[in-house]
Formats: structure tokens, sequence, C-alpha cells
């Protein structure tokens, strides 16, 4: 039951019908017997700024932020952490006494996923990723600071790839190129991540032409709903090893929740609750 006394966190995104984190995360508190409680918010891009605002305004504890205001909620905070800056994007926010605080779980979560669902050590490997919005700046600066070889990175809009492959060069020692066309670096590539919202939806086209889909390549889709897009099926068919976005959901929320609450969570009870809506 929610009272004058509970506690408020959420997400910000537009759109957000789809989003499993309130299943999760309310899950979590109800379990450990904790009065919060977490709510999907819709927030038009025009509105943004008065969203952030109303964090104050309404003593919301925190919220998570997701497509498409990643990168745009950071003008109307009053300071990033030191991930946060690096990455240049934001998706979890603590209002810590009146003062709105950007963090970044997303790439921590990433790894996380991929290292113990994934098995993979990314560590000197090559990594392609589709896509050059905030869950891939996450991705791609948390790929950096673990060591990955070389990076490739492609999106729709060339420009947007360009000022990530730059920026990953210059605040990172890693290699990063921006590539204009999937068949470049393909033939380097161990990790194929797709960064895209690409997949959640039954006709949505592939983020990859299948012929360049080859055995030994690892496949990782961030779409976690459904479990299993288009690309990890035709990744599947030919011998690649595939890996969906849960996890990816599960640690970065894990991560958030702590920031809000300075309680560790818990983990399974959170799995449970993302699988059991899952379609």
């Amino acid at each position: 039951m929610i009272t004058g006394m509970t506690k408020i966190v959420g997400i910000f995104g537009y759109p957000i019908e789809h989003t499993l984190s309130p299943f999760m995360h309310n899950a979590a508190f109800e379990a450990l017997g904790l009065d919060y409680c977490y709510i999907p918010f819709s927030v038009h891009p025009d509105n943004l700024r008065s969203a952030a605002a109303a964090i104050r305004i309404l003593n919301i504890v925190g919220v998570n932020i997701t497509i498409p205001h990643k990168e745009a909620i950071i003008p109307y905070l009053d300071g990033l952490d030191r991930e946060a800056e690096l990455i240049g994007a934001v998706n979890t926010v603590l209002n810590k006494d009146g003062k709105l605080i950007g963090y970044n779980t997303d790439g921590r979560g990433f790894i996380k996923s991929l290292k113990e669902e994934g098995g993979v050590n990314p560590k000197g490997e090559s990594v392609m990723i589709i896509g050059a919005g905030g869950a891939a700046r996450a991705i791609a600066f948390s790929l950096a600071i673990e060591g990955v070889d070389k990076i490739f990175i492609n999106d729709i809009i060339s420009e947007k790839a360009k000022e990530l492959s730059c920026a990953v060069s210059t605040k990172t020692s890693t290699e990063a190129i921006h590539i204009k066309d999937l068949k470049e670096g393909i033939g380097e590539t161990d990790v194929l991540i797709n960064a895209t919202p690409l997949g959640m939806k039954k006709k949505d086209p592939l983020p990859i032409a299948t012929d360049l889909l080859s055995q030994g390549l690892f496949v990782y889709d961030i779409v976690y709903n459904p479990p299993e897009t288009s690309l990890l099926r035709e990744a599947k068919k030919r011998c690649s090893k595939t890996l969906g976005g849960l996890g990816m959901l599960l640690y970065q929320g894990a991560l958030s929740f702590k920031i809000w609450t300075g309680i560790e969570p818990p983990v399974d009870v959170m799995r449970k609750a993302i699988e059991s809506k899952i379609v």
C-alpha cells in the first residue's frame, strides 16, 4: 500500500509502455520489506526539463533514464559521477538532498552479463557495436575500460558513430573506428553487439545482414523482450554464440537499486520478476 511515507522511484522514457523495470524493482522492494514504489513515467522529449525539475519538487528519490533521454537529461542535472561523465550518458539519477546526481550503470551491467552469462572476457578482443546512442556509449566506454583491443562503431546517423568513435579513442587507450558499412571490420570482430532498439518489434529489420554472421562470432543483443530476437535466431543458425539483454537489464537495475537505497538487492528475486513478464 502506498502511503504518505512511501518513497518514490521510477523511470523516464518515451515510449515507456514496454519497460519491465517496475516489476523487477517492486519485487525487490517487497522482498526486503522496503516502503518504496517504482513508477514508469512517460516523458516526451519536449517535457524533459520539467520532468527533471519534478524530481525535486515531488521529492522523488531517483529515477532510471531510458530512450531517448540518456544524453539529453545531463544539462538538467547538478552533477555526474566520474563514470557518467566519462561516458557522456546517464541511466540513473539520485535526488541527494535536492541535488540531482547522474550515474551510469548500463556499462557495468553489460560487462557483468557478458562475463558471467556469456563467459566472455572482453580484454584483448575486437568488438563491433551497432548503434551510437546512450546505451552504446556506456557499452563502448566500459569495454575500453576492460581493455578491448579495438571497437568498430556503426550507426544509421553517421555523425553520431563518428563522434562516439572519436570520444572513446580520445579518452581511453582503446582504438575506436567509425565504420559506414558493417562489412568493414567484421572479419576482425570477435564480439558483435546490437545496441539499437531493432528487434523489439516483430516487423523490425535485422540490424545486420545475415551473411555477415559467421561461426565463432559472439552476438549480444541488448534487446531483452523478446528474449530471443530475430538477430539471435539467425546467429544461432550460423553457429554463432549468442546472449540476449536480460542480464544487462538485471545487473544495471541492481546497481541502480543500491544507489537509491544503499542496500544490496535480491538479484534472484529481480530476475524471476523479469522472466515472469517476458513474452
